[in-house]
């Protein structure tokens, strides 16, 4: 239900609605987009190589690229925001979301390191969902997995470089728009399109359009 509530959301949402939603950060969320709750601690997630689910739930401090890293196979290291330049001659890189791409965030403000997170899936050219570690606050601890995270481009050109995140304690879409460098694709990936494919982690994505 959370997933069709997701896409109701999405087919809702007009480009021109969601370009008008990119102002400046907002830190106290007023006029922010409705979107449906992501699954708390990353409940549904896949067991991975080395990487088993229950070591995804305990209390411990997952980073976002500690995470982002054994979750997508894609074998970059160092902070977030030089993930970009680092996938340069490894990886493909694009500007349009493909499902088990990694989103790279560059810094902003408190974020100073940058942020990134593996794409689950795309709803629609504005809206997909994503899985990462280390953001929204759960029981009062940081460094925990969500999935199913809702996240929407507010860029005027639709190439995904500003965007809005779900976060846990707004319950809601904040009104921050953080700054993207773009994807970095899986080996072997044609980026080129949007790719409304469903995937749950660990494997190739299952086929079949949501729409």
């Amino acid at each position: 239900m959370r997933k069709l509530a997701t896409a109701v959301l999405a087919a809702a949402l007009s480009s021109a609605a969601l370009a008008a939603q990119a102002e400046p950060a907002d830190p106290s969320g007023a006029g922010v987009l409705s979107a449906p709750a992501p699954s708390a601690l990353g409940a549904g997630l896949p067991s991975l190589s080395g990487i088993k689910l229950p070591d995804f739930l305990k209390p411990q401090n997952w980073q976002c690229v500690t995470f982002a890293r054994a979750f997508s196979g894609i074998q970059i290291f160092g902070d977030a925001w030089t993930w970009w330049e680092k996938a340069a001659g490894r990886y493909a890189r694009g500007f349009q979301p493909e499902a088990k791409s990694v989103l790279v965030f560059r810094p902003k403000g408190s974020m100073s390191r940058g942020h990134v997170a593996v794409v689950e899936q795309v709803l629609t050219d504005r809206v997909i969902q994503i899985t990462h570690a280390n953001w929204s606050p759960i029981n009062g601890r940081r460094g925990q997995v969500e999935s199913d995270v809702t996240v929407v481009d507010v860029s005027d050109g639709n190439d995904w470089s500003s965007v809005k995140v779900w976060y846990g304690p707004s319950r809601d879409l904040g009104g921050t728009v953080y700054p993207t460098y773009g994807f970095i694709y899986q080996p072997g990936s044609e980026p080129g399109g949007v790719q409304k494919a469903s995937w749950t982690g660990g494997g190739a994505p299952a086929q079949g359009a949501l729409f």
